[in-house]
């Protein structure tokens, strides 16, 4: 195996032990990229707040580094948080869908949006692009940190949905996305899609009630 084989393998691995937020606190467009970066030895492996200290122990031991203390410049190991939008307050923008890596905000333009909370991932990329400061973030998982607050499920969730997301917008993936492992089974069906929509909405209008 040559010398880039083995880097793009070792990426590929990386970026399977990344909880894939894809929220760039990393300093990198996606964890793809942060762990092409790390493979490379371009970057730490603290750089992942989101995996917390769980995700730096797993990084060290796919790359054979010392396990460090998270960067805090990269921000604190903390609970899974979700994106709520206020109706009440949403001017229909629709900059929040645009900055959503994996699709999870629902809306149209001059409309009411909210948000499927199932596909958000807590990037919080949302937040600063709302022109009316009506996006909060609620702690989701507790007293539950990192890899406690996040499953390997709802990774492979994400990183499909940012995938996908990619390829609609005629995007690039990243090379470790490209070859990374994939999940079983066949894809999401339009009726599921469609009940997931329609339960959201549901949810949004009580809300609003």
């Amino acid at each position: 195996m040559t010398r880039q084989a083995a880097a793009a393998s070792l990426a590929a691995l990386i970026d399977a032990a990344l909880p894939q937020t894809q929220c760039r606190r990393c300093g990198y467009p996606d964890c793809a990229a942060y762990a092409q970066a790390v493979a490379q030895d371009e970057a730490a492996i603290n750089r992942c707040p989101p995996g917390g200290a769980q995700g730096v122990a797993r990084l060290a031991a796919l790359t054979g580094r010392e396990p460090i203390p998270l960067d805090p410049e990269c921000g604190a190991e903390g609970p899974l948080s979700l994106a709520v939008i206020d109706e009440a307050w949403c001017i229909g923008c629709t900059l929040c869908i645009k900055a959503c890596p994996t699709d999870a905000i629902l809306g149209l333009n001059k409309r009411m949006h909210t948000v499927i909370a199932a596909h958000c991932t807590g990037c919080e990329l949302c937040v600063p692009v709302c022109p009316v400061d009506c996006i909060l973030m609620e702690n989701a998982s507790g007293q539950r940190t990192g890899w406690q607050a996040w499953s390997p499920q709802q990774a492979m969730q994400a990183r499909q949905r940012y995938a996908a997301r990619t390829l609609r917008l005629g995007q690039q993936p990243s090379p470790a996305a490209e070859d990374g492992p994939q999940q079983d089974g066949p894809a999401p069906s339009l009726p599921d899609k469609r009940a997931a929509v329609a339960a959201a909405l549901a949810a949004a209008r009580a809300r609003r009630a």
